[in-house]
C-alpha cells in the first residue's frame, strides 16, 4: 500500500504519523516533508505548487491514496487533476475549495443557505472600503478575500486601525495580487471552537472538537497565527451543543453543497464561534486544521485509512469510526519573532530528552545528524491523558527539555478559567 501525503507541516506529519501507527507495513511519501515526517516515511522534494508534476509523481510511485494537508494545492485544483488521471486523492476540487479560497464565496454560500454567521459588507477597493468603514461601529471584523495563511483576519478596534489594514491590502499588497476584495464584517463575542467533519457530500462523520488558540500571546493576546497551540476536547463541549452545530449548520451546508452540485469530498473545517444566539460560523477551511489535527488524530482509535477510503469511495456512511476519551493538549514551539520576520537554520537541541509526548515537526529539516529550525511554527509538543492537567504537566514539561535560539511559546494552552477558555 502506497500512500502520497502533500504538505511539510505539523498536520501532515500527524497524518504521517497516525497512519504508520495504524498500519507498519504502509509505505508513506511526502511531498516535501520535513525534518521529522522523514524519520517514519519517505520524502521526495518537489513544488507542490505544481500540480500536474505531482500527478506525475503519484503515477510513478503507484500511489494507492494521496491525502492532501495544505489549502493551497485544494484551490488551485489538484483533486480536478488527480480523478481526471483515475487517482484516489482525498480533498475537495478547486469548486469546493472556494469555501476556503474565498471569504466572500463562503458568506454569500452561507447567506444563501440560512446558515448562522456575522453580517457582513464587500468592499472591491480602498475607496470603497473606506467608505464602509465611515458608517461601522467598531470593533469590526477585516478578512482579505483571498488565502493569506491564517493572517488576512483583522480585528479593528477602531476605524484608524481599519483604514491601515485597508492601506496594508490595497497600497502595500501585503498579500500581493491585484484587485483584492476585502470583507467587513460584525465583530461576534462568544467562545471559539474548531468543529471538523469527514464527508464524501452525501453523509458526514464528525470528529472530536478542539479549541485552536491563534493569538501568538498568552491571553490571546498579540496579532494572529497559524495557530499556537490546540487542546481537544473543549471545557464547554457536550452533546445538545454539538446536535446544535450538526442541525444549524452542518446539515445545511452540505445539503448547500448538493444544491450547488459541488461533489466534495475531504475534511469540512468549520471555525465556529459560541454566541448567546448560538454557534455561528467564522469561517470555513477545506482540509485537516493546524495544529487541530495533532490533537485530533491521537484521540482517534480507528483506522484514518479507512475513512480516507470511505470518503473517497462515497462510502463512508458505512465506516465505523471511534475516538477515545482522553484528552490531548498540543504546544506551538514557535521560532522568535513570529508571525512577523523570524530567523531560520537554528539548531534544535534535547528532541531525544522528551518524555511522554508525541513530537510534531513543522518548520524543520534535517541537517547531518542534527535537526534545525525553517519555519515560523517549529514544533508541535503533544500529550495524550485521561486527565487535561496531566496532559499539559507532560507538554510543558518536555518544552522544557528542548531549545533553540529564540523559542517561544504559550503557556497558557489547555488552561481554564473557571471552566472558561479565555
Amino acid at each position: 500500500m502506497n500512500v502520497l501525503i502533500i504538505g511539510s507541516g505539523g498536520r501532515e506529519h500527524a497524518i504521517a504519523w497516525k497512519l504508520r501507527k495504524d498500519d507498519i507495513s504502509i509505505n508513506i511519501i511526502a511531498i516535501p516533508g520535513n525534518g521529522g515526517i522523514s524519520e517514519i516515511a519517505g520524502c521526495v522534494d518537489a513544488d507542490t505548487g505544481d500540480i500536474e508534476n505531482l500527478a506525475d509523481i503519484a503515477e510513478t510511485l503507484k500511489a494507492d491514496y494521496t491525502i492532501v494537508g495544505p489549502e493551497v494545492p485544494l484551490s488551485a485544483g489538484i483533486s480536478d487533476v488527480f480523478q481526471g488521471r483515475g487517482l484516489k486523492i482525498f480533498g475537495p476540487g478547486r469548486e469546493g475549495s472556494r469555501l476556503e479560497s474565498s471569504k466572500i464565496f463562503a458568506k454569500e454560500f452561507m447567506e444563501k443557505y440560512n446558515i448562522p454567521t456575522a453580517r457582513f459588507q464587500v468592499a472591491e477597493s480602498f475607496e470603497e472600503g473606506a467608505d464602509i468603514l465611515e458608517r461601522r461601529k467598531y470593533p469590526s471584523v477585516l478578512k482579505y478575500d483571498g488565502l493569506a495563511a491564517g493572517k488576512g483576519v483583522k480585528v479593528a478596534e477602531s476605524k484608524q486601525e481599519a483604514v491601515l489594514f485597508l492601506e496594508e491590502v490595497y497600497r502595500d499588497r501585503v498579500f500581493g495580487g491585484d484587485g483584492n476584495r476585502i470583507l467587513v464584517e460584525d465583530c461576534l463575542t462568544g467562545r471559539e471552537l474548531s468543529y471538523l467533519v469527514f464527508t464524501d457530500t452525501e453523509s458526514f462523520a464528525p470528529m472530536v472538537a478542539a479549541v485552536d488558540h491563534k493569538r501568538v500571546f498568552d491571553g490571546d493576546k498579540g496579532p494572529n497565527t497559524g495557530g499556537m497551540g490546540c487542546y481537544s476536547p473543549p471545557f464547554f463541549f457536550d452533546s445538545a451543543l454539538e446536535e446544535t452545530i450538526k442541525e444549524r449548520i452542518v446539515i445545511p451546508t452540505l445539503g448547500g453543497l448538493r444544491k450547488e452540485k459541488i461533489d466534495y469530498r475531504g475534511v469540512l473545517y468549520f471555525g465556529l464561534m459560541l454566541t448567546d444566539e448560538g454557534p455561528y460560523v467564522l469561517e470555513y477551511n477545506v482540509r485537516f486544521g493546524d495544529p487541530e489535527t495533532q490533537v485530533i488524530l491521537p484521540r482517534m482509535e480507528s483506522s484514518l485509512l479507512e475513512a480516507v477510503d470511505g470518503v473517497i469511495e462515497k462510502k463512508l456512511g458505512s465506516v465505523r469510526i471511534k475516538w477515545s476519551e482522553k484528552k490531548a493538549v498540543c504546544v506551538i514551539l514557535a521560532s522568535g519573532g513570529y508571525p512577523g520576520k523570524y530567523q531560520k537554520g537554528r539548531s534544535i537541541r534535547g528532541l531525544g530528552k522528551a518524555e511522554g509526548v508525541i513530537l510534531f515537526h513543522a518548520g524543520t529539516e534535517r541537517k547531518g545528524d542534527g535537526v534545525i529550525t525553517s519555519g515560523g511554527r517549529v514544533l508541535g509538543i503533544t500529550a495524550v491523558d485521561r486527565n487535561i492537567e496531566r496532559a499539559r504537566k507532560k507538554v510543558y514539561s518536555a518544552i522544557l527539555s528542548i531549545d533553540f535560539e529564540g523559542k517561544h511559546y504559550r503557556k497558557d494552552i489547555g488552561l481554564s478559567k473557571n471552566g472558561n477558555d479565555f
